[in-house]
């Protein structure tokens, strides 16, 4: 029986809140709104790190932030020039395109990378066009174009969604199965001035109740997009958004053309969320110092859909990790893997059928940013900050939106239950010389790889500060 093509959709900066599909009547995303309508959807699925590299190098290779080493976003290692060398950081482990290619897949990529290196293929990789940091202007954004440097005009999401509709019509014709991701660099700021009218003016008249107005969180760091008008900094990021759906539209649009929309598994998602104004924050984990793991932050959207093969309306309600996505992937390739110690669990025939099992025991998923560790069940959710705190507790039952932190009112046997149950589980998957706790990371960026002995002085980047809450 042939593999199935694969093409993975991953967005920049995106919250489980902000499609149409998750009850946004701001939003116009009517293609990934089709998708979750006809395909599957996992109504819990959350990232590894609340920050673009950690939780995309963990969607890659299965690990955690504490066993891969990328604890904080790429500053320095992404291309050779004189102030730095490029550093592959995920050189010492396999990702599942490594494994899909061995097995005869068709591997590219087009978009954002972020995870070192930018201009040699790695991976699997056999087309490669990607952007040469990571993010920046949506203008005539800095590309690598099969190891070439390259100063593409137009609009980025747009030269992302082109060079991914390529990749297909190349494939047309061809034996063999592939593997496209597709890598935006949206709805990621910048938001003012970078993004068609056409887009902006969707939303001209938009209220944007989906973004509450709230009283400034203490820990805001100086965001540097928060001094714009707010409803302007919206529009910039819903305008991104809708981009990224029209992008998908014509991607789907292609795979018809070519007779592969029924043999394509197309899946969605996003490296974490984002906070636009939710609980006072602009920003993502690193919106605040010290960093948050809110929700908004660390819960992202999760769609599925191949016509014929997924049955329409599915909604999965078990807990759901960028770990579990690794072993997904290639239960769903019909392949095997070396490192059995990965933390994540397959949740291919839930995808298919919408039979979910115990996994995860359907009770806890983890998440990490340096030396920041939560652990989230259905009722409870634990926030612990080493090595001193503040250390936070939400009930999700009576408080799904996270306002009271119960950390100095619930019993201390909970409290010392859920510890221990993160100390365990860490303790089991972290590795000596990557352990975030070990570690400076600021959320301003990571400029080294690990030693063997661990993080050198200067690995990571001196932090934000906290901008001053201003009195009424």
């Amino acid at each position: 029986m042939r593999r199935p093509n694969i093409v993975f959709i991953l967005a920049d900066d995106m919250g489980f809140w902000t499609l149409g599909s998750a009850g946004n009547r701001d939003a116009v995303t009517p293609n990934l709104d089709d998708m979750a309508r006809n395909g599957c959807t996992a109504e819990n699925f959350f990232c590894s790190s609340p920050v673009c590299s950690p939780a995309r190098a963990t969607l890659l290779t299965g690990r955690m932030p504490s066993m891969h080493g990328i604890l904080d976003w790429i500053l320095q290692g992404n291309m050779e020039n004189e102030e730095e060398k490029p550093i592959e950081y995920l050189e010492e482990f396999k990702g599942y395109t490594d494994y899909l290619s061995e097995a005869g897949y068709v591997c590219g990529v087009s978009g954002k990378w972020h995870l070192g290196d930018s201009e040699k293929r790695q991976k699997g990789f056999s087309h490669w066009y990607v952007h040469q940091s990571g993010g920046g202007n949506y203008y005539d954004a800095p590309m690598i174009r099969e190891g070439k440097r390259v100063r593409e005009p137009g609009y980025v999401t747009e030269l992302i969604t082109r060079d991914a509709v390529r990749f297909l019509r190349e494939r047309e014709g061809e034996d063999e199965p592939f593997y496209l991701s597709v890598n935006f660099t949206a709805p990621h700021t910048p938001w003012i001035h970078n993004h068609p009218q056409k887009y902006l003016d969707l939303y001209r008249d938009c209220a944007f109740t989906s973004c509450p107005v709230e009283k400034r969180h203490p820990w805001q760091i100086d965001f540097s997009e928060f001094n714009h008008d707010r409803k302007e900094m919206l529009k910039g990021y819903f305008a991104a958004t809708s981009a990224l759906d029209f992008g998908v539209g014509e991607i789907r649009e292609e795979l018809r053309r070519l007779n592969l929309d029924r043999d394509t598994l197309i899946l969605f998602s996003s490296d974490n969320g984002f906070n636009c104004g939710h609980h006072g924050i602009w920003g993502k984990g690193n919106g605040t110092s010290p960093f948050n793991m809110y929700d908004t932050s660390v819960k992202v959207p999760f769609i599925a859909f191949m016509p014929g093969k997924i049955r329409p309306g599915i909604r999965l309600k078990g807990l759901y990790s960028a770990y579990d996505f690794f072993p997904t992937i290639m239960e769903i390739a019909g392949l095997s893997y070396k490192g059995k110690d990965l933390p994540g669990k397959s949740f291919a025939k839930a995808i298919f059928t919408g039979e979910e099992r115990e996994i995860n025991d359907c009770v806890v998923v983890y998440s990490e940013y340096g030396a920041v560790r939560m652990v989230r069940q259905r009722e409870w959710k634990y926030i612990r900050r080493y090595p001193e705190g503040p250390d936070e507790l939400y009930n999700l039952k009576t408080d799904p939106g996270e306002m009271l932190n119960m950390i100095d009112k619930e019993a201390p046997e909970l409290i010392e239950l859920l510890n221990k149950r993160l100390e365990s589980w860490f303790s089991e998957y972290a590795r000596p010389e990557t352990d975030g706790r070990q570690a400076n990371v600021t959320g301003a960026g990571q400029n080294k790889k690990h030693t063997a002995s661990g993080f050198e002085p200067g690995s990571f980047q001196m932090g934000y500060e906290t901008l001053p809450i201003r009195q009424a």
